[in-house]
């Protein structure tokens, strides 16, 4: 008698315990692009580091300047002029002005800058007809940052933001643990590589793409291998040339009941992964093990579409955010409205695809395509996961389940 299925967050539970994080090093910035911080970040130095001009015009002493107007210009001498990256004048003597451009810092008896458009641009001498603000359109040094700031937290997803500031306060470098690399592989005599012809009783392999683009949505570096047929000797050796570059290795088909499942065949005997049967539908064989010298982990998931795909959500996209040290492991879910009654068996864990939309009513979610794990064409038209209980045998129209809204980042 064939044991009874385990549930969802058991299987998920055993393969997390078998997964560590990478480890972490100093990678360059646009390497670390949608990484997780490894470290906690304090500013080396201030942001401005000094004190420089938000304008391009002049500086001045606020009370040379103060009693300026329209009607009562002050007149002062230009001493010199300053540009960005340029410190020739270090000092500013009272009763003068310098020329200064946007960025250029401001010499030392100086507080506060005219703008071009309250002056006559003069060059050796100045008329200013408006009077500034004391301090008026200088950026102080550390008032965006200070020197000894704490800046991102460890865990902390980098985005765009955070690179340009890190660069800004002079890091290079940032630690992060690597983009996991992961080794998808097709098995079946009957696939044929997209863009070839079809002969009797085959049919296109798209498990491979959809699972590496999966994978590298989530953030790690695809190796999507060519077809394997289903001979047991073809599948170990083609497994074994890609672990020398996998941190993860995923499969599809092959790990049913059938008389060719190949990757049940090849792999069961060894004791390193174990299959069964999850309580879920669609995807209710799975396997999980380590293999080889370095112990990989494998991940041998069904060969029909959605029950791979799903397979992928449920158990591979944890793993894969456990690897990069990102959290949550697994999409949150949410609720929302069932706008059409569905059934489920009783004693899995349904998952239907779904169209998830917000709307003046709130978050409603309406059954996409019908139950059939190949119906490949009603997954693309899904965006979201609607999850029935393993207790629950219909839904009505009106109440409201657990929806995973897919493809959002988290």
């Amino acid at each position: 008698m064939a044991d009874a299925p385990i549930a969802v967050e058991e299987h998920l539970g055993r393969i997390l315990s078998f997964i560590q994080p990478l480890p972490d090093f100093p990678q360059p910035l646009m390497e670390c692009l949608g990484l997780a911080a490894a470290e906690d970040v304090v500013s080396p130095i201030s942001l401005p580091s000094f004190d420089n001009s938000a304008m391009d015009g002049y500086a001045v002493r606020h009370d040379d300047v103060a009693a300026a107007s329209a009607e009562t210009p002050v007149h002062l001498p230009v001493v010199g002029e300053i540009g960005a990256g340029q410190s020739r004048l270090l000092a500013l003597s009272p009763g003068t002005a310098a020329k200064i451009m946007t960025g250029a810092p401001v010499p030392a008896g100086a507080d506060t800058v005219v703008p071009y458009e309250w002056t006559d641009r003069g060059i050796a001498k100045v008329v200013i007809s408006q009077a500034p603000e004391p301090g008026q359109h200088v950026r102080h040094t550390g008032e965006d940052v200070e020197a000894g700031d704490h800046l991102i937290d460890a865990g902390t997803v980098l985005g765009p933001r955070h690179l340009g500031l890190l660069a800004s306060v002079g890091r290079a470098t940032v630690r992060s643990r690597p983009r996991p690399r992961v080794v998808v592989m097709s098995t079946g005599s009957e696939l044929r590589e997209p863009g070839t012809e079809l002969g009797p009783a085959t049919i296109y392999d798209g498990n491979s793409w959809l699972l590496a683009a999966a994978a590298r949505r989530a953030g790690a570096v695809t190796y999507r291998v060519g077809i394997v047929p289903d001979e047991p000797r073809a599948f170990l050796d083609a497994l074994g040339d890609q672990l020398v570059r996998a941190d993860l290795v995923v499969t599809s088909g092959g790990v049913s009941q059938g008389d060719f499942d190949v990757v049940k065949e090849a792999l069961a005997p060894t004791g390193d992964v174990w299959f069964g049967s999850v309580a879920m539908q669609p995807g209710k064989p799975q396997g999980f093990g380590l293999v080889g010298e370095d112990r990989v982990p494998i991940f041998t998931l069904p060969g029909n579409p959605v029950s791979s795909y799903i397979s992928f959500e449920m158990f591979v996209l944890p793993a894969l955010r456990k690897l990069m040290g990102r959290t949550p492991y697994s999409r949150p879910s949410t609720r929302a409205r069932l706008t059409h009654g569905v059934s489920s068996p009783e004693g899995r864990r349904q998952f239907l695809r779904g169209s998830y939309e917000v709307g003046r009513g709130g978050p409603t979610v309406t059954p996409v395509g019908g139950p059939g794990s190949h119906l490949v064409g009603g997954l693309a038209d899904a965006n979201a996961l609607v999850i029935v209980p393993e207790d629950v045998t219909s839904v009505s129209a009106g109440e409201q389940v657990q929806v995973l809204v897919l493809d959002e980042d988290f």
